[in-house]
């Protein structure tokens, strides 16, 4: 049963794995204040292969083991929201990307 159809925005944060703030990794900080700022979620992803703004290669492959994979970390959530958060990822990220775009978003409520 489909609940609400909207327009939201989808924002992507990418950083490397071996990104950190304080001695912690940057990804998990981007989720804990992603829910601190009540945003509705977060998914962290980790890339197999990928490369950056300095165009060093990155990959899962056994030979070419790599200790800094790319993440992606994904939030869907209103405008208002992402606007008022995105100011406080982005002083997060040092060498990173983030992006934003409009996603149509529908939700189906959970089974009864």
């Amino acid at each position: 049963m489909r609940v609400e159809e909207s327009e939201k925005v989808l924002m992507r944060i990418f950083v490397g794995e071996a990104d950190s703030v304080g001695g912690k990794p940057l990804y998990h900080e981007i989720v804990k204040r992603l829910r601190k700022e009540k945003a509705a979620g977060a998914t962290v992803t980790r890339g197999i292969c990928g490369f950056g703004a300095k165009s060093h290669m990155h990959t899962a492959r056994v030979l070419d083991l790599s200790h800094d994979l790319p993440i992606i970390i994904e939030v869907v959530d209103s405008k208002e929201n992402i606007d008022r958060i995105a100011p406080l990822i982005d002083d997060m990220v040092g060498d990173g990307l983030i992006t934003m775009e409009k996603v149509q978003a529908i939700r189906y409520a959970p089974k009864e």
